[in-house]
């Protein structure tokens, strides 16, 4: 029986990494971004393993109604994804707005709660013994301070102690929680992160990781599908670092 998984931030991306590489490991995905037009584009390279879901990741009934399609089309849910996120910053912590705060809040980390919320359930509905696998996206920067960014770095901190909790949580289920932490990667969340400082190019950011080089999206997404993977049920409640040495 084909696997089910629910994946935001999937228009591209590390999301949409994600989605291709499932798809290649003959999964179907209900694929959820606010990004209606990429994501129509995104579905119909793969029409029939992939639905496209619009939906804004801060909706927690958009979520539910996204994991409640993968329901319903291809019969349950055996993992769910939370690649969804924004970049704000550039200035030191006490300078920062309010709506850079509560932006990279809402997105990074409310929405994988949303996620959370939506999507276990359903991960539990499926006979024992269970494989489901809720994996979220972090960051380096919850395990690093970056210059200008401690708005971000508290979001993804807070994304891993979510993690951490909800595995916990799940103790003795069969589901698993996980997150994964990437370096810095050729997604448009690097070209923004690169404009708040100011670079004129963001292999500038490569010089930080040992690898001496920008992560490709893919090298990300292959972490985290395993992770979603049976093979990956002794891991749960922790970090995985997919950052080219970033924290090293």
């Amino acid at each position: 029986m084909r696997r089910v998984a629910v994946v935001t931030g999937a228009a591209g991306g590390i999301g949409g990494a994600v989605v291709d590489r499932l798809v290649a490991e003959d999964w179907r995905i209900v694929a959820v971004d606010v990004r209606g037009g990429e994501l129509a584009k995104q579905a119909a390279r793969w029409p029939d393993q992939v639905l496209a879901e619009v939906a804004d990741v801060r909706d927690q009934r958009a979520l539910t109604r996204a994991v409640a399609h993968a329901e319903r089309e291809f019969g349950g849910v055996d993992a769910a994804v939370g690649c969804a996120a924004v970049m704000a910053g550039g200035k030191p912590l006490w300078e920062t707005e309010d709506t850079d705060w509560d932006a990279l809040f809402e997105h990074g980390v409310r929405g994988i709660f949303h996620l959370a919320r939506a999507a276990v359930p359903a991960l539990l509905r499926r006979p024992e013994p269970r494989s489901g696998r809720f994996v979220a996206i972090a960051s380096a920067a919850a395990h690093h301070g970056l210059w200008h960014l401690a708005g971000y770095n508290a979001a993804k901190h807070a994304v891993v102690g979510l993690i951490r909790g909800l595995a916990s949580d799940l103790r003795g289920t069969g589901v698993t929680a996980t997150a994964v932490s990437p370096g810095s990667t050729r997604t448009a969340m690097l070209d923004a992160t690169a404009e708040l400082y100011q670079l004129g190019d963001v292999e500038e950011f490569a010089q930080h990781q040992l690898i001496e080089r920008l992560l490709d999206p893919e090298e990300v997404a292959a972490a985290v599908c395993w992770l979603c993977s049976a093979q990956s049920s002794a891991i749960t409640g922790t970090v995985v670092h997919a950052d080219g040495g970033f924290t090293a």
